[in-house]
């Protein structure tokens, strides 16, 4: 010791004080508290933002499945007049979104053809109309582009036409009961919406006789039109200004002050005739010929106007009830499938890693063999032989099953070669624990992390192969009361998408949706329940 180190041990204690004397050094609270796995788990889960955000999304599609379907049947939604309608609501029309309508380039008779049907809908009772008198709840034709002349022709046509689809259905020739009839009639007088329109005189020269069986389009000729120019129908006008009838008669072009003749049925007196007798006896059997407004209609039907904020599919029904009726359908098939390979792969894995040897050398063959037999075949020879038996979606069940657990499986095999000579495992062997409590209560919760997180990246694995099955035909899921993603993506590729986007977008960004969350839910699975990171602050 030094002269130094003895100066120092001989300082009196009283010159020593503390530096940071009543001062805290720390606020940090320290809790000794154990926590237990899966709160441990779950305080990880909590701040991987990624993973959280994904899992409101998830919550969210579940949401929209479950709840949609009640409050929008989809046993009522069926109606083939409005297929391939684009989204419509009347408050996101108000802001340019979800308007109902369409665009495109117009001969000039078509353009007053589509008008017509506005001037027909306000028109009614014989009364003459033009067409910037209509209201916008009956107006067709909602902008127009500029117009030009083909140059070989001379046709005159209009440019990006914009009209409502749905008024564009305009009125339809139907046959009804006659107490239908009479309670139609109720319903106008109670809310003030005229559905029942007059006849249209089909004997007269002025109606086309070869749009009477085109259905929907026959009732929309209700004017008089003649042909002009070939095989063009043109509208006429056959009395002048003051009602005099004309030698020959006019062409009617297009204006916005266009006013178009009726050419409606009328009785001996002049009246209008609303309906025709079409068979039956008594009051409640006898059958009335009508032409109704079919928007109208509709409303009388349902009780509430056309409108679908997703659209309609290829068969018309409501776009976002079969998109909630699909989700729910391939959630629970990839719900189903990942427990049963959840099952099935931790049993096969836990045997083959545990014991090793000779009964891992053995499984792992049958494994391979499994393997090597491509899923599609094994989905195709199911459906075509096993679906007429048990039911499309069991067979699809069965085809998931027969080699998907073969990765949990091979996950559960690995981490039981990391863990099973790990000390505390050779402990609880050495204290007699038999072999079923060291593989359950020992070994398989620290693999518990792996195998959640194949269980989850299942689910989008199966939605996948669900969708491209249904698309390729394979597996047809589609009926009246169900469907899948893929099935609605594969009815939208029969139809000209750059025409219905609806028909393809919708589903498209679910199953995209789907397959992002539920890869970024599994990652945070599997950093949550990893046992190498518990108490570990990130």
């Amino acid at each position: 010791m030094s002269n130094k180190d003895i100066d120092i041990l001989s300082i009196p204690k009283e010159k020593f004080e503390f530096a940071n004397k009543g001062e805290r050094l720390s606020d940090q609270k320290f809790d000794d508290k154990p926590i237990s796995y899966f709160k441990d788990a779950w305080i990880r889960f909590r701040k991987n933002k990624a993973s959280i955000a994904a899992a409101v999304i998830i919550i969210f599609i579940i949401a929209f499945a479950i709840f949609v379907p009640i409050f929008r049947p989809i046993d009522v939604e069926l109606d083939p007049y409005y297929a391939k309608m684009g989204p419509k609501n009347s408050f996101l029309s108000k802001i340019g979104i979800a308007t109902g309508t369409e665009s495109e380039d117009m001969v000039e008779n078509m353009l007053i053809f589509q008008a017509s049907k506005g001037l027909g809908a306000e028109g009614y009772d014989g009364k003459n109309v033009a067409l910037n008198q209509v209201p916008d709840k009956y107006q067709v034709v909602r902008k127009i582009g500029q117009q030009r002349e083909k140059s070989f022709t001379h046709e005159v046509i209009y440019d990006s036409v914009h009209y409502d689809t749905y008024l564009a259905v305009g009125f339809l020739n139907t046959t009804i009961e006659q107490s239908e009839f009479l309670r139609i009639r109720e319903w106008e007088e109670k809310e003030g919406i005229r559905v029942l329109y007059p006849l249209i005189d089909t004997e007269s020269e002025y109606y086309p006789a070869d749009v009477a069986g085109q259905g929907k389009e026959a009732g929309n000729y209700w004017y008089k039109a003649i042909r002009y120019k070939g095989q063009k129908l043109t509208p006429v006008r056959t009395v002048d200004e003051n009602g005099k009838p004309l030698n020959k008669p006019e062409p009617i072009g297009y204006s916005e002050d266009m006013v178009l003749e009726d050419n409606y049925l009328r009785d001996e007196n002049g009246d209008l005739v609303y309906w025709k007798y079409a068979g039956g006896g008594d009051k409640d059997t006898a059958m009335y010929q009508v032409r109704v407004l079919y928007y109208n209609y509709y409303q009388y039907k349902l009780g509430y106007e056309p409108q679908f904020l997703f659209g309609t599919d290829s068969q018309g029904y409501d776009l976002m009830t079969r998109l909630a009726i699909g989700i729910r359908l391939s959630l629970i098939v990839a719900v189903f499938v990942s427990v049963i390979n959840f099952v099935l792969g931790a049993m096969y894995g836990a045997v083959e890693g545990y014991y090793g040897g000779a009964v891992d050398m053995i499984l792992e063959r049958i494994s391979d063999i499994l393997n090597g037999v491509p899923f599609i075949i094994v989905a195709t020879l199911f459906q075509m032989h096993l679906a007429q038996k048990v039911g499309a979606i069991p067979s699809l069940l069965f085809a998931f099953v027969v080699t998907g657990w073969i990765g949990t499986a091979a996950r559960v095999r690995t981490q039981f070669y990391r863990f099973k000579n790990q000390e505390y495992v050779m402990a609880a062997r050495t204290l007699g624990a038999k072999d079923s409590r060291i593989i359950w209560k020992h070994i398989f919760p620290n693999s518990l992390g792996t195998i959640i997180t194949s269980s989850a990246l299942v689910i989008p694995s199966v939605i996948f192969s669900e969708s491209m099955l249904s698309f390729l035909g394979i597996v047809n899921l589609g009926t009246s009361d169900m469907t899948s993603l893929g099935t609605l993506l594969s009815e939208a590729s029969r139809t000209t998408w750059t025409e219905y986007p609806h028909l393809l977008v919708f589903p498209a960004i679910v199953i995209s949706l789907l397959m992002i969350c539920f890869n970024l839910f599994g990652n945070g699975l599997r950093d949550a329940f990893n046992p190498s990171l518990r108490g570990v602050e990130e």
